[in-house]
């Protein structure tokens, strides 16, 4: 603490043997110095705020119009009627059989386990809509894992009306 001290006295010093003009000198780069510091520190973020602000409310705007169709669309699902066993069942078949070898259905009472070896993200989106669609199948279940440039693992998806 006496070294502060110590160095304040000597710089309280110096500026007393300071010319009148120097002194003027040292309190304008104080103040510009100090101005500085509150142009960075407060301004300049609060602009980068207000520069930013209309891109990122264009962003959430398009995400809630994004999400208000899903909902749309979840709500239209929710009010078709429900399918046939058997009908799903052909439909969860035709959608697995347009992937090929990648997968492989297997049909439990009300609930079907797809299972994944190398399917794309474009072929397990196709095949969803497919079962969401025509079967009224709901995913309940994802056991997905990245390998290479697809999908290994299952998906349980349950059909007929929601309980």
């Amino acid at each position: 603490m006496s070294a502060i001290t110590d160095t304040r006295d000597q710089l309280r010093e110096r500026y007393t043997k300071l010319d009148a003009c120097e002194r003027q000198m040292v309190v304008v780069i104080g103040l510009a110095l100090a101005f500085l510091f509150v142009w960075l520190v407060f301004v300049r973020p609060a602009w980068k705020t207000l520069d930013d602000a209309p891109a990122l409310r264009e962003q959430a705007d398009a995400q809630l119009l994004q999400m208000q169709a899903i909902s749309n669309e979840a709500k239209q699902l929710r009010a078709l009627p429900p399918v046939p066993q058997a009908v799903a069942e052909q439909v969860l078949k035709a959608a697995t059989d347009a992937l090929g070898g990648k997968a492989k259905l297997s049909v439990q009472n009300d609930r079907a386990v797809l299972s994944l070896t190398g399917a794309s993200g474009e072929d397990l989106r196709k095949w969803l809509i497919q079962a969401r669609g025509g079967a009224r199948a709901r995913p309940i279940e994802a056991n997905l894992v990245r390998a290479g440039d697809g999908y290994n693992g299952t998906l349980v998806v349950a059909m007929g009306s929601p309980q």
